[in-house]
C-alpha cells in the first residue's frame, strides 16, 4: 500500500486523516514481518473490518498490559507499526482470524473520536540507515554472535542462521533478528521505538551475548550433571540441575546449613547421654550422605523427632489443694471418688516432693465425665493435657512406633503425644482403651503393659527411636466402659475406680449448673431469652431420657434452645420463653418413655429383675407361662449359656422345694414352662437373674400374683442359696428411676451398700436375702409370708392323689397328662 505525506504544522501524516488501531497483546510488530493473529474483542474485530472495507493502513501497537481486556489510551504504547490486512477470516465462534504485514513505523499523534473501535492520527518515523564501516563491523558480530546462538540453542533450526547471514539491509537485519530472540516485551518496544539500524544492530548485539552466556551456563550444568548421573539415578536429574544452578550462581550450601542448625539444636538440647550418642552417631553419618539420597530425608526425620521431644522439659504441679478442689468442683459435679483421689496425689506430691504419676482407670456407662474429666484433672493439677484415642487400634506398633526400615516409619501414638504435649509430665488420656482389637499384626494392649507400669515406663522403648524414653512422671488416665474386654495383666496394672450413672438429682443439678448455660451460650441465647425450671428439666430426665450420663439431657436441652433462637429472631430478640413441664411437648414432641416401668399391679408369672449393661442398670421384666404338656422347658429371649443355665438351676429349685410349695412330685411331667424375657433383640446374659427366674416359676405354678414394686437380682444355687452379684450400685439406680420401691439384693453384697447415693437410699427400700425362701416371703403377694411354708400341704399324696386332684381342678384330659391341682 502506498503512502502519501501531507505536510502539515511540521508533521508528516497518513493520507485521508486517522487510521484504525489494533491493540495487540505481548506481541510487537515489526516491519518487513508478516504476523497471523486470532482477534476476538469486538473493537479490534470492528478496527480490522473497517481498515479492509476502506483499504486503509492499520496502525498495530502493543499494550503496556496484556491483562487488561478494555484498554484505554493510557494503556496502549505511543509507537507502533503501520501494517496491512493481507487476509480476514471469520471464525464460527465469533473470532477472526487476521493475517497482517508490517509496514512502517509510525507515532501516535492523537486519538480520534469513534465509539466502534480506536482511531488514531499518525506519523511516519522515518528510518535512519546509513552503511558506515562502524554498521557493517555491527552486521558481522551480529551475524557471528547468531551463528553461535543457533548452534547452542537447539530450539532454531540450522537454516534460519543462512537466511540471516543473507540480508544485506542493515535496518532489515535488525527487525528479522527480533523475531529469533526471546525478549522481552519492553526491550522489544524499544527496539520498535528506536529508528537508527545501527542502534537497534548494538542492542541486538547485547541481547544475544547475554543469551549466549546463558546458553553456554545451561550447558555446563548439563554436562556437569551428566557427569554426576548413573544409570540408577535418573529421577534425581531435575534435584541435580537445580543444585548445579545454585552453585553456579554462588548460593550457600542449604545442606551444610542445616547440619549446623541441628547440631546448633543438639548443644542447647538437655537430654539423655544414650540419647545424645545416637544424636551424634546419626549427624555424622548425614554429613558422608547425599542430601538428595532418600536415606538422608530418614536421617533428617529422626535427628527432628529427637530434637522436638521434651527429654526434661517439665511444668510445675500446682500444689495447692484448695485451688485444685474448687478447678475440680467447678467442671464436674458429684464423682467424688476421682476427685478424692487426684487430691491425695497431689497432698502427697507436696510432702514428698516427688513422686512416680498414677495410673487411673475410670470406667463407666457413656455420657458420665471420664472423657472431659481428664481435661480437668490436667487443669486442677496445671499440667499440659492431651488425648490419645485408642478405639479401633488393632496394630501394636500403632502404640510401639514402627522400625526405621519401613517406608514412613514414625513413632507410636505415646511419642508422638508426648511431642505434641511439649512437657515430660502432661496428663494423657488414653480414652477407649476397651475399644482395642487384635489382628494379626499383634495385640496393641499387651504393647501397654510396658506404657502402664509404674515399674518399666521410666525406660520405655519406642520402636521408631529405639532408645529408652522416661514416662515416669506422666499422669496417666484411661477410660473404659467395661472392664470385660481388658486383658486381666493390663487391669492389674491400674487403679480402677468406677464411675456409676447419675441419679436423678444429680442430673438436675449437672443440668442447672452446667448443660443449660453451656448450650444458652451455643446457639446465642442471653439468660433473660429462656427459663427453664426445675419441674420442666425433672420431665425431660423422666419422660425424654433413659441413660445413665447426661448426653441425651444435653442433646434435648439444646433442641429446646435452637427452637427459642427461632423465637428470638423472629421477635427481634424481644422474645422471653419460660419452659414449663406442660410446655414440653410442644419443643420435644410426645414423651419418649414412660416414667416408671414397673408393672402397674401385681401379676402372676411376672416378676422384676435388675441387670447390668454399658450404658448402665436396667430393669429387665420376666415372664413365666404354664400350658399342659410333657416337661418341656422353653427358654427365648436371646439369652446367653449362663442365663439358660440359671433357668435349668431355678427350675431344679422348684422341682426340690415341690412340697413345701403345694407341687405333685413330678408336676413338671404334665406342664410345658416357656420362660421369656421381653425386647428379644437386645442379647441378656448372666446369672444375676436367677432368683428373679425362681420367683415367676412359682407364681406361675402356684397362681400367685408378684408384687409389682419389688425388684430383685442374685444368683441362685440348686439349694436354694442367694449368691453375690457385681454392679448393684447400677442396678440400684435403674430400680430408683423405674419407680421401685423395693429392692431384694443378696446378704453378702451388704458391704457395696455404702456406694450407693443417701437420696437414692431415701427412695428405695433395700432388703437382704440369704435364700429363696426369703426371696419369695418379700416377693410373693401372700396374706401372711412368715407362715408361707408352714401352711403348704405336704408331700405325704401319693401320685394318684395328687393326679385325682388335678383332674377334679382342670377337667379330664388326655390319658397321658397331668396338671398340678394348683394351675387352675
Amino acid at each position: 500500500m502506498l503512502f502519501r505525506n501531507d505536510k502539515k504544522d511540521g508533521r508528516d501524516f497518513a493520507p485521508g486523516g486517522p487510521v484504525p488501531l489494533l491493540p495487540l497483546r505481548e506481541l510487537v510488530v515489526f516491519p518487513h514481518e508478516v504476523y497471523p493473529l486470532f482477534v476476538g474483542r469486538n473493537k479490534s474485530i470492528r478496527a480490522l473490518a473497517a481498515a479492509e472495507s476502506q483499504k486503509r493502513p492499520i496502525l498495530l501497537v502493543a499494550q503496556r498490559d496484556a491483562k487488561v481486556a478494555d484498554p484505554v489510551p493510557e494503556d496502549i504504547y505511543e509507537v507502533g507499526t503501520l501494517g496491512t490486512v493481507v487476509q480476514l477470516l471469520r471464525l464460527h465462534d465469533g473470532t477472526v482470524k487476521a493475517l497482517l504485514e508490517g509496514k512502517k513505523r509510525a507515532r501516535i499523534l492523537r486519538y480520534a473520536d469513534c465509539e466502534d473501535y480506536f482511531k488514531v492520527e499518525v506519523e511516519e518515523i522515518e528510518e535512519v540507515s546509513e552503511r558506515t564501516a562502524e554498521v557493517e563491523a555491527l552486521m558481522r558480530s551480529v551475524n557471528a554472535a547468531f551463528d553461535n546462538y543457533v548452534r547452542l540453542n537447539k530450539k532454531i533450526p540450522p537454516e534460519a542462521a543462512a537466511s540471516i547471514a543473507a540480508i544485506d539491509d542493515p535496518a532489515y537485519l535488525a527487525d528479522k533478528l527480533v523475531g529469533q530472540l526471546s525478549i522481552k516485551l519492553e526491550h522489544r518496544q524499544a527496539l520498535l521505538e528506536s529508528p537508527s539500524a545501527a542502534e537497534r544492530l548494538e542492542k541486538l548485539l547485547g541481547h544475544l551475548r547475554s543469551e549466549l552466556e546463558i546458553l553456554e551456563v545451561e550447558k555446563r550444568i548439563r554436562s556437569r550433571v551428566k557427569k554426576q548421573m548413573e544409570k540408577t539415578q535418573k529421577e534425581y536429574y531435575l534435584n541435580e540441575q537445580m543444585r548445579a544452578i545454585q552453585k553456579e550462581l554462588g548460593e550457600k550450601d542449604e545442606f551444610k546449613n542445616e547440619i549446623q542448625e541441628l547440631e546448633e539444636k543438639l548443644r542447647h538440647k538437655k537430654m539423655p547421654a544414650e540419647a545424645r550418642e545416637k544424636c551424634e552417631r546419626e549427624i555424622k553419618k548425614l554429613k558422608m550422605m547425599s542430601p538428595m539420597s532418600a536415606e538422608a530425608t530418614v536421617v533428617r526425620n529422626y535427628l527432628d523427632w529427637f530434637l522436638a521431644l521434651p527429654w526434661f522439659e517439665y511444668t510445675e504441679d500446682r500444689l495447692d489443694i484448695k485451688e485444685a478442689e474448687r478447678i475440680l468442683e467447678e467442671d464436674h459435679y458429684a464423682l467424688e471418688k476421682v476427685k478424692q483421689r487426684i487430691l491425695e496425689y497431689l497432698a502427697v506430691q507436696s510432702l514428698v516432693g516427688q513422686m512416680k504419676g498414677p495410673i487411673l482407670c475410670l470406667v463407666g456407662p457413656p455420657g458420665v465425665g471420664k472423657t472431659s474429666l481428664g481435661r480437668s484433672v490436667a487443669r486442677a493439677t496445671g499440667r499440659k493435657f492431651v488425648r490419645v484415642s485408642l478405639g479401633g487400634v488393632r496394630d501394636e506398633a500403632e502404640i510401639r512406633g514402627h522400625r526405621r526400615t519401613y517406608i514412613g516409619a514414625l513413632p507410636g501414638k505415646i511419642i508422638q503425644s508426648m511431642r505434641r504435649a511439649g512437657s515430660g509430665n502432661p496428663v494423657m488420656l488414653l480414652d477407649e482403651v476397651d475399644k482395642m482389637s487384635t489382628d494379626f499384626r499383634g495385640d496393641p494392649s499387651s504393647a501397654l503393659l510396658e506404657v502402664l507400669d509404674p515399674e518399666q515406663n521410666c525406660a520405655f522403648n519406642d520402636h521408631y527411636l529405639d532408645c529408652d524414653y522416661d514416662l515416669s512422671k506422666v499422669m496417666f488416665v484411661t477410660t473404659a466402659n467395661t472392664l470385660d474386654r481388658i486383658p486381666r495383666p493390663l487391669q492389674d496394672r491400674m487403679e480402677i475406680i468406677r464411675l456409676p450413672g447419675y441419679t436423678e438429682t444429680e442430673k438436675l443439678q449437672i443440668a442447672k449448673r452446667y448443660l443449660v448455660k453451656k448450650q444458652r451460650e451455643a446457639n446465642g441465647l442471653k439468660e433473660g431469652n429462656i427459663e427453664l425450671s426445675d419441674p420442666a428439666l425433672l420431665g425431660i430426665i423422666r419422660s425424654y431420657t433413659r441413660e445413665a450420663g447426661v448426653r441425651n439431657l444435653e442433646r434435648d436441652i439444646a433442641s429446646i434452645c435452637r427452637k427459642i433462637a427461632v423465637e428470638v429472631v423472629k421477635t427481634n430478640r424481644r422474645a422471653r420463653v419460660k419452659i414449663s413441664s406442660a410446655s414440653l411437648g410442644k419443643y420435644l414432641g410426645p414423651p419418649r418413655h414412660r416414667y416408671g416401668v414397673a408393672e402397674t399391679e401385681p401379676q402372676v408369672g411376672v416378676a422384676t429383675g435388675m441387670a447390668w449393661t454399658e450404658l448402665g442398670g436396667e430393669l429387665l421384666a420376666v415372664e413365666v407361662t404354664v400350658v399342659p404338656g410333657r416337661g418341656k422347658l422353653t427358654v427365648t429371649g436371646q439369652l446367653g449359656d449362663v442365663m439358660r443355665e440359671s433357668a435349668r438351676a431355678a427350675l431344679s429349685y422348684v422341682r426340690s422345694r415341690a412340697a413345701l410349695l403345694g407341687l405333685a412330685p413330678n408336676f413338671y411331667q404334665a406342664v410345658d414352662l416357656h420362660i421369656h424375657l421381653p425386647e428379644g433383640a437386645t442379647p441378656k446374659d448372666g446369672p444375676s437373674a436367677g432368683i428373679t427366674l425362681a420367683t415367676a416359676l412359682v407364681s406361675a405354678l402356684c397362681r400367685i400374683p408378684v408384687r409389682n414394686a419389688v425388684a430383685m437380682t442374685g444368683e441362685i444355687t440348686l439349694r436354694g442359696r442367694v449368691l453375690p452379684i457385681g454392679g448393684l450400685k447400677e442396678k440400684v439406680l435403674a430400680a430408683h428411676r423405674g419407680g421401685i420401691k423395693t429392692v431384694l439384693i443378696p446378704k453378702d453384697n451388704e458391704k457395696d451398700v455404702c456406694e450407693i447415693a443417701p437420696q437414692v437410699l431415701k427412695s428405695v427400700n433395700l432388703v437382704t436375702v440369704e435364700h429363696m425362701d426369703d426371696v419369695l416371703r418379700h416377693a410373693l403377694l401372700l396374706d401372711d409370708p412368715r407362715a408361707f411354708f408352714k401352711t403348704r400341704p405336704q408331700a405325704e399324696l401319693g401320685f394318684a392323689a395328687e393326679q385325682e386332684a388335678a383332674h377334679e381342678l382342670v377337667g379330664e384330659t388326655d390319658e397321658d397328662s397331668t396338671v398340678p391341682p394348683n394351675l387352675s
